[in-house]
């Protein structure tokens, strides 16, 4: 049974920070020779071809996604729509229902790897023939762990702001905890309506505990604890697929950035970057880049206009493009990040803790200064800061949550400074992981082990 090749459906969020880690496990799987049937927004399509290495066997299924009152003409995914219109975007989701079922008869894949849509195991149920359901995640299960654990009993009793600042009573020994505007955001994120009249919540336990099994994007190494607190608490196998790398992009980092670049010497440059998604406050912003300034560093920082600002250039500092002329550059377009990760002249990553950024980056020597912004980012930082010690997270007020200049320039100082006892240590871990993720034969060999788990998975009945 286990040589057998597997046909492996894939329905990920409609969102492209899901949708690529998705298209990244398919290409793995593909180069075993496993069909992967891919269902993505009809326009998304576009934005995806570059990332099918194995077009003969990954096949793009079109959506259509149906139009849901108030949101904006031909908007798929929620690089569309400001964050207010996410819940929209589900909803819409949604209703592709009737558009899946018709394809999954036709297809009849042995599994389907999932990680929005909680009617998806239901309605392989309804349909038989064994198709099999994995919530595969592209959080963490630290993260999981911390905030969706049954140990909290979220859908019988009432939870309050303040019991989110603590992990559940037998998490795994760690340093994580949340500060009072972190709980206070946890708390409104997993309430709110997130589509369909249903919370955040109410989706991800219906999904939890109706799927066959759970997947990671992950190690044992990095996380076994929490993975087995995970399969202990929701009494259904783990599975891990291993970090799921993307492979080293064969294209040229775009001239002007590579000679930008090029003029600074090695392990100099900050560079900072939040994601497709994150969108600052301008007060916020002006903070942000106002600290890397501070630093003396030569900075590239590419971040979306603050929200209700036009363009970046209109939301800058007074004097700031004069001051920094040379020596600093904010771009508010799309950048080549793992390229430039890896560039000689980069030596720190101001991120977002968005585990895919994370990941690329400790794959590269540039040192992570970490400022999450919502959700399991804020969990992840905690763990790379606290748990690991493999980056410096900037300093919030517990109340507001608000960074300063200063904060941002001492983080910076901190993992830059060769004689930093903080930067000394954080070095030091960053390069054991660095030499472990980069070790030969573990990425083949956990997708090997995914594969095999997914084969018994298919023999239960």
């Amino acid at each position: 049974m286990s040589d057998q090749t597997l046909h492996i459906a894939m329905f990920p969020w409609f969102a492209m920070g899901h949708l690529t880690p998705f298209l990244h496990i398919s290409n793995k799987l593909a180069e075993r020779g496993h069909r992967i049937s891919f269902f993505v927004p009809l326009k998304t399509q576009s934005k995806l071809h570059h990332c099918n290495l194995h077009p003969h066997l990954i096949t793009f299924i079109p959506l259509k996604v149906p139009h849901v009152d108030g949101l904006p003409p031909g908007a798929e995914t929620t690089a569309d729509v400001p964050f207010p219109l996410h819940s929209l975007v589900a909803t819409a989701m949604d209703l592709t229902r009737p558009q899946i079922e018709q394809s999954l008869r036709k297809l009849n894949p042995n599994f389907v790897l999932f990680d929005s849509s909680y009617w998806l195991p239901e309605l392989l149920r309804q349909l038989g023939n064994n198709i099999k359901s994995v919530f595969y995640f592209t959080s963490s299960p630290v993260a999981i762990g911390f905030l969706l654990s049954p140990e909290r009993k979220l859908t019988s009793k009432p939870l309050v702001e303040s019991d989110y600042k603590e992990p559940p009573l037998s998490f795994p020994s760690s340093s994580i905890k949340l500060r009072t505007h972190e709980a206070r955001g946890m708390f409104h994120f997993i309430n709110h309506d997130s589509g369909s009249g249903m919370t955040f919540l109410e989706r991800m336990s219906t999904g939890l505990s109706d799927c066959d099994a759970i997947g990671f994007k992950t190690c044992r190494e990095f996380e076994g604890s929490f993975c087995d607190y995970l399969e202990t608490q929701m009494r259904k196998p783990i599975i891990l697929s291993g970090p799921v790398v993307s492979d080293p992009p064969s294209s040229q980092l775009e001239e002007k950035w590579e000679t930008w670049l090029g003029g600074f010497k090695p392990r100099t440059v900050i560079f900072c970057a939040f994601g497709s998604e994150c969108v600052m406050k301008k007060e916020q912003f002006q903070e942000l880049l106002l600290g890397l300034e501070l630093t003396g560093l030569p900075f590239f920082a590419a971040l979306k206009p603050p929200t209700g600002v036009e363009s970046i250039e209109s939301a800058l500092p007074e004097g700031f493009e004069e001051r920094v002329k040379g020596k600093g550059v904010v771009y508010g377009g799309w950048v080549q990040q793992p390229l430039i990760l890896k560039h000689p002249s980069v030596g720190c990553f101001v991120t977002h803790c968005g585990l895919g950024s994370l990941s690329e980056a400790l794959v590269n020597e540039c040192q992570l200064v970490l400022l999450p912004n919502v959700g399991d980012q804020i969990i992840n930082a905690r763990m790379m800061s606290g748990d690991l010690k493999v980056g410096v997270e900037v300093e919030k007020g517990d109340e507001d949550g608000l960074f300063s200049k200063e904060g941002v320039c001492k983080a910076v100082k901190a993992v830059t400074d060769e004689d930093s006892e903080i930067g000394k240590e954080v070095r030091t871990n960053h390069a054991k992981w660095r030499e472990f993720f980069s070790s030969k034969g573990l990425e083949n060999s956990y997708i090997d082990g995914f594969v095999h788990k997914l084969h018994e998975l298919l023999m239960l009945k």
